[in-house]
Order: C-alpha cells, then sequence, then structure tokens
C-alpha cells in the first residue's frame, strides 16, 4: 500500500483503517460466486470451496508473489475478475457522470476502474496468513443475493465481508462489496464524483491511467 500516490490516498482512506487490513480477500473470495446453479441452494459452500483453492495457492507461493507483483496480478485477473461486474459496478460509481461520459470514455474508465482495484488490494492480499473465514448462508431474494463472511483480524473483532450479486439464469456476479458496512461502490462514487465534478471523466480517467501505470 507504500506505494499508493497522493491521489489514491485519499480515494481509499475510509478502507485503510486497521479494522480493514483484509480488504485483499474481497476479490479473490469473489471468485467462488461464479455462474453455477450450486449457488442458491448452497452459496456457502460453493465460495468457501473455491476461495479456498485460490487462498492456498498463495499461500503455498506467497514468497514468489511477493517478489513479482505481476504474478499475484494475473492470478486474481484470471481467477476472479471474470466473475465482477465492472461495467455496472462502473456506471454505479460514476453516478451522473456516467450518462455524461462518451462511449469510449466508459470504456476506458471500466478498464482503469478494474486495474485501480487489482493493483491496489492484490499487495494486499499478501497479509492473508491462513485465517479461518467463517461463510454464512446466502440470502437470495429474484435477481439479487447477498453472501456474507467473517473474516478473523488478529488482536481484534472479526471484519464483516458482504457480496452483492445481480443474476439472470446461472449466471451471477459481484455487483458491490461492503466491508464492516462500507460500500466499495458507495465510497469511489463519493470520490471520484467529486474529482469528475471538477476536471471532467476525461480528466479523471488520466489521472487513473497515469497512477495504475507508475
Amino acid at each position: 500500500m507504500k506505494t499508493l500516490n497522493s491521489l489514491l490516498k485519499p480515494l481509499l482512506k475510509p478502507l485503510l483503517k486497521p479494522r480493514f487490513r483484509h480488504l485483499g480477500l474481497l476479490l479473490i473470495l469473489c471468485l467462488g460466486l461464479s455462474a453455477s446453479p450450486v449457488f442458491a441452494s448452497g452459496a456457502d459452500s460453493f465460495v468457501k470451496n473455491h476461495a479456498e483453492k485460490v487462498l492456498a495457492k498463495v499461500l503455498a507461493n506467497k514468497a514468489g508473489l511477493k517478489a513479482n507483483p505481476e504474478s499475484l496480478y494475473s492470478l486474481i485477473s484470471s481467477s476472479v475478475l471474470p466473475h465482477v461486474d465492472f461495467h455496472s459496478m462502473s456506471q454505479s460509481v460514476l453516478g451522473k457522470h456516467w450518462g455524461s461520459a462518451s462511449s469510449a470514455e466508459r470504456n476506458a474508465f471500466v478498464g482503469e476502474f478494474r486495474q485501480l482495484l487489482v493493483r491496489t488490494y492484490g499487495t494486499a492480499l499478501l497479509n492473508y496468513s491462513g485465517e479461518q473465514i467463517e461463510y454464512k448462508p446466502a440470502q437470495v431474494n429474484g435477481s439479487y443475493a447477498v453472501v456474507r463472511t467473517r473474516v478473523p483480524r488478529s488482536g481484534g473483532s472479526p471484519v464483516s465481508i458482504d457480496y452483492r450479486l445481480r443474476g439472470s439464469g446461472n449466471n451471477w456476479k459481484v455487483v458491490d462489496i461492503k466491508v464492516g458496512g462500507v460500500s466499495l461502490v458507495s465510497n469511489y462514487r463519493t470520490s471520484f464524483g467529486s474529482k469528475a465534478s471538477q476536471i471532467g471523466v476525461s480528466g479523471l480517467i488520466k489521472e487513473l491511467k497515469a497512477k495504475n501505470a507508475g
């Protein structure tokens, strides 16, 4: 997290408090929420089985992943991101600015927002040291569902992580995540909305692109 620049620090400040240091687990746990008819009847077991496979890979090769961050980013990109609806999340994050953005700007923002999350939370994943995560039964309501988990924290109370999903048929994807009651989408909407109002969507994209390349 020491590599975060002056732009990212204020955007992520609410989520960088000690009680959120397991935030790197967010995207990794999302992989268990992929398309599957098992979801409606046993999401807790489904999430657990798939999440532990990736976490086991991290524990087995922590030194290598730490020495080569690109390998960690690649692991996240291939195993986790396909199950996150970045288009929907990006639209929610930009809020009113999404409507005024061009198609090219929307696509560019989705790409940079995706990269931001990979780089920001990827490194934090290396803090995982084998804690036993508690998986609670899924709550399904029509095309939406919520899967709740609790992640132990050394010297403190467990951190609650809630995943909100939207699906059609057997296709489910994550559309928001709450950590300790703080919504990732809402947090970024406030930060990016303010920035977009000052320098426009194109200016926001340029800043994110520069920071992601740093």
